[in-house]
Formats: C-alpha cells, structure tokens, sequence
C-alpha cells in the first residue's frame, strides 16, 4: 500500500529488459508481419460453396460496463458513442453534488483548474504510478464519501461519549504499538462507531470490540498482521482467542462484510498539496483531524468536511503569512471542501475546544502521539490553549 492508502500501482513489463531475457508474447506478436490477404468481392466464391457477405461496419472496443464483477466482462459497447453506464455515473454525481448544501454548483466544483491541481496533487504524493486516472478516483473518493457518515450521533444506552473516547484513547496507542499506517486507524474507528450501532455489545465486551474493529482494518490496509495471541496479550488475557475470532465473526455479520471507508486523510493531504502548504500547517491540521476521531458529535459530517476544517482552523491558529500565488491555490482547494460555512464553522469549534483540552484531558494519547519531534510539536503549540478564542469562543476551563 501507498503512503496514504491507495494501490501502489507497478509496471507490468520490466524496462531494463535484456536480449538474452525471454521475449514478452505481446512483444513478439507485435513483430510478426501481417500476410497478404486476398479482398473478395461481394457474391465472390470463397471455397466450399460459400459467398463472402460484407459484415456491418462497426468499430468495437471492450469497455467494462457496471454489472460486470470479478473482472468479467459482461457486454461490450460501441466505440464513440456514450455508454448508459457513464451517462449514468455523470447524472448520479450531479445530482449528489448539487443535493449537498452550500453555494457550490456541479461547473463550479469541478473546472478544469481544479482537475490540473487534483492530478498533480495525486501525483507528487505518490498515489497513483500514472496520473491518467487521479481525475477518477478523486471523482470516486467525492461520490463515495457519504457512505462513510453516520446519520445520528445516539449511542446505545449503556455507552457514552466519554467511554467512547477512552476506548478510542486506547486503539491510538495500541495502533502506536504495532505502527500501523494512518489509514487503518481511521477505518478502525469508523469500523467501531458502526458496529456500535449495530451490535449488541455489554460494557465487558466494549474492548474486546475495539480490538476486533482494529484488527479488520489491519487486515484491509496492512501487509504484515499480529497474532491473535498478541491481541489478546495486550488485552491482559481478558478475553480468549476464541472469544476474539467469534466476536470478529459478529461484527462481519453485522456490518454485512462492508469495510469501504474514504478517510478524511485523503482529502487532507490533496487540499494541503493543492493549496501549497507548510509542513507545520499539515502536521497542524493532522493533529486536529485525529482529535476528532475521540469526539461523537464528529461522526455525523463528510470526510471531506472533516478535513476542509482542520486545514482551515490550522491555518489560523499559525497565522502563516501567504503568498498571492498560495492564495490562489487556497481558493481552489477551497472548492473540495463542500458543505455550508456553518458546517465548517460548527466543525472548527468543535475542533478548538478538542485541541485546548487536549493537555489535560485523561486521553492524552494523540497528544503524545503529536509532541515529537517527527511532528514538529503541533500539538504543544501554545496557540492551541487560545483557538477557542479565534472562533468567538470562551476557553474552557483547565
């Protein structure tokens, strides 16, 4: 996996090929020379009794349309004419972006200066080998992203936010412990605010869960995994190896074996390498964007707004004097975080009281997590304690 999730795509064919190497099919059949063919005319005798009939003039290209699965081609489609599959994704996303409130249109998400960013975006952070297809999957990453919400932020009865926090607390160091990737950190806690939701769970298996959802999503973004002997050792031997793979069983079934997640780092990092951010403002807006990971009321909003708040709230809690030209990049990756003002306003608040809290609350873990120096010690800044204030909001009590 890429540094942010995505597939690390690698050549088919080795360049550095010798002569003395095998020679790829592909590369054979291209050097063969075609054979003469004799054209017969229509009504002409080919062999046998036969007479040649012209076929119907029709250019074919194989396109994968969306009922085909596994790799399966299905159907194929006519070259040069508009399939039903695009005509329909084309409609879908319209009418998904122009439904999100705020006074974005479909033209003004979506001009071409923006696709130019997205794509050298993509690539200077090396997502993609070929760039061909950054358009796309950033398209995909808008289009899918409402998949990810939650629609209420209501936990069942016996949870709260606070016991909800502590246990994220304890996934972050736990995922500290393993070094995982920053993906499977934010699939994990979306994996557990939906099982959460969805199974029945007692107070003595709320860990056990936490586990279980950390786990799934070590097994969709890492390559090396631990031992389920390991998990439950970090666990003080609490629950058995048994228990854990039944559990894992449980939450597959309730969450319908659907483990897809946009993570909000995604849109962060494109919108930080579009709008030519400092190191400090990313690392900033990162520290920002984990601390909202330990807050229920966050669950409720897009990824993408997630991360326009905590790249907007980092700029002003550093005060960076910008350039006109980095102005200009601001305005346009501006335009991916969709939602109202409000919304982003709502966002940011909840984010400045997070981060002044952050010192001496019991959860401390992404604190730690971001006082090193591989961090630039954000999260000791010491305009963090005043960020309540740059939003018209009282500083809570320490």
């Amino acid at each position: 996996m890429a540094l942010t999730g995505f597939c690390n795509s690698r050549q088919l064919l080795d360049r550095h090929m010798t002569e003395d190497r095998q020679v790829p099919l592909r590369t054979w059949a291209n050097s063969c020379v075609l054979r003469e063919r004799k054209v017969f005319a229509e009504g002409e005798e080919i062999g046998s009794g036969q007479h040649y009939k012209p076929a119907q003039e029709s250019r074919w290209v194989q396109r994968l349309p969306i009922s085909a699965e596994d790799g399966i081609i299905m159907d194929y489609a006519p070259q040069g004419e508009p399939t039903s599959s695009d005509v329909y994704e084309e409609e879908a996303l319209q009418k998904y972006l122009n439904r999100l409130p705020g006074p974005l249109s479909f033209q003004e998400l979506m001009p071409g200066l923006l696709r130019r960013e997205v794509e050298v975006a993509i690539s200077k952070l090396g997502l993609l080998f070929d760039k061909t297809y950054a358009w796309d999957i950033f398209s995909d990453m808008m289009r899918s992203q409402i998949l990810c919400t939650i629609p209420n932020t209501d936990l069942p009865k016996p949870f709260t936010d606070t016991t909800r926090a502590i246990l994220v607390d304890w996934l972050i160091q736990v995922h500290e412990v393993f070094q995982f990737s920053e993906e499977t950190l934010y699939l994990a806690v979306h994996l557990l605010n939906r099982a959460l939701r969805l199974i029945k769970v007692s107070i003595s298996g709320l860990q056990l869960l936490g586990v279980v959802c950390l786990f799934l999503a070590a097994k969709r973004e890492e390559c090396l995994l631990p031992e389920v002997s390991e998990l439950c050792y970090l666990m003080e031997n609490a629950y058995s190896k048994k228990q854990l793979l039944r559990m894992e069983r449980r939450v597959l079934i309730g969450l319908k074996f659907d483990l897809y997640h946009c993570p909000p780092l995604h849109f962060l990092l494109v919108s930080a390498s579009i709008a030519r951010c400092s190191d400090k403002v990313v690392w900033m807006a990162r520290y920002l964007l984990e601390l909202s990971l330990l807050e229920g009321r966050c669950v409720v909003y897009l990824p993408a707004q997630l991360a326009g708040a905590a790249l907007r709230l980092a700029r002003k809690i550093l005060q960076e004097s910008a350039a006109p030209e980095a102005e200009m990049a601001w305005c346009i990756a501006s335009s991916i975080h969709i939602g109202s003002e409000a919304v982003l306003i709502s966002i940011m608040q909840i984010m400045a009281i997070a981060a002044a809290r952050a010192q001496t609350r019991e959860t401390r873990a992404t604190f730690i997590k971001f006082s090193t120096v591989q961090t630039l010690h954000v999260s000791m800044h010491p305009a963090l304690k005043a960020a309540p204030g740059l939003l018209g909001l009282s500083c809570p009590q320490t």
